[in-house]
């Protein structure tokens, strides 16, 4: 198994399938983009099978979440989801997108093996959203998600950074939205992962004034029919239930303790936490000619030295210099 020296194990995989992204969201990167990494640097579709096929065959990873940059437009994804949900045991399979292009794609990713999505959308606002986005694209994100619904991704979970000053109004109009629509809307504090550096605590939303924001207009309970166990959100009912919302509070409200996760970049890069500042390669080896035995040992040995937590308010956290769009959500 991949277990830490604090006894956690992690069972949640995230694989980024590329750091390209056909957004600029303010939060994650400059409207000009980045140099992305050239297509030799990048896993081919083999070796990321290969390599989940260890992490699920051998190491007991149940979940294999593939993310970007912006997986959608890797063009292998339908192949690679195929293969990922064909292997034994199967692990759930699911995706975290913005959206773009998944009017097209939610049915063969369904018919594939896919079993949910989760969905990137900060405001119901097309001018905000392209303010925010840096392209004109929000309808293409509702026609994604009602793609998604109907093809059976459910559920079908929308994720929510809200920014002072510039959308934490829209709180409740999400929340009342997707609850009409049918989805989970999951609020996320913006985190220190965007390529400018310029995150700032005091920009940021934090899990209680969300929750002070929805309460002035819902009735919310902690959901106690669930344990949370290593879910990053908190999930509270609405209005009695059975509609839910969540909130990750990764910076307020940390649940390092109880982390499952792991990450594997796009270059093929071991990361045991998304605020790691070093990584593990696997790329090379693979590439070298190691076995699957070898590369699961290399794997073990990079999760045995994940810390206690990430340290964001440690006054000696540095700030990963991969922004989000590099590791994968």
């Amino acid at each position: 198994m991949l277990r830490d020296s604090f006894g956690r194990v992690a069972t949640d995989l995230r694989v980024s399938l590329t750091d390209k992204c056909n957004l600029r969201c303010t939060y994650c990167m400059p409207p000009e983009g980045l140099d992305w990494l050239p297509n030799a640097q990048l896993l081919t579709a083999d070796e990321i099978v290969r390599l989940v096929a260890i992490g699920v065959e051998r190491l007991g990873i149940t979940e294999v979440r593939y993310t970007g940059g912006e997986p959608l437009i890797r063009r292998e994804l339908v192949d690679i989801v195929t293969r990922t949900a064909a292997l034994t045991p199967k692990p759930q399979v699911s995706l975290t997108t913005n959206g773009i292009g998944l009017a097209r794609l939610a049915g063969p990713l369904a018919e594939a093996g896919l079993d949910r999505v989760n969905v990137s959308l900060d405001t119901l606002d097309a001018a905000t959203f392209k303010r925010l986005a840096h392209r004109d694209r929000h309808a293409d994100v509702i026609a994604g998600l009602a793609a998604a619904d109907a093809a059976g991704l459910r559920p079908v979970k929308v994720n929510s950074v809200l920014m002072r000053g510039v959308n934490e109004h829209e709180a409740v109009p999400l929340l009342r939205w997707c609850l009409e629509q049918g989805y989970e809307l999951r609020f996320i504090e913006q985190m220190p992962l965007d390529a400018q550096h310029r995150w700032s605590r005091d920009d940021m939303v934090t899990a209680d004034e969300i929750l002070d924001l929805l309460s002035g207009s819902f009735d919310l309970t902690p959901d106690d029919l669930e344990e949370r166990g290593s879910a990053p959100a908190e999930r509270f009912l609405v209005d009695g239930g059975p509609s839910r919302v969540g909130v990750i509070g990764s910076v307020t409200r940390p649940f390092c303790g109880a982390c499952d996760r792991v990450r594997l970049t796009a270059d093929g890069q071991v990361r045991n936490c998304l605020f790691a500042t070093e990584e593990s390669d696997l790329k090379s080896a693979l590439r070298a000619g190691a076995s699957d035995e070898e590369l699961a040992a290399r794997w073990m040995a990079a999760m045995a030295r994940k810390r206690a937590g990430h340290g964001i308010d440690d006054p000696s956290f540095l700030q990963p210099s991969r922004p989000m769009s590099a590791i994968g959500g």
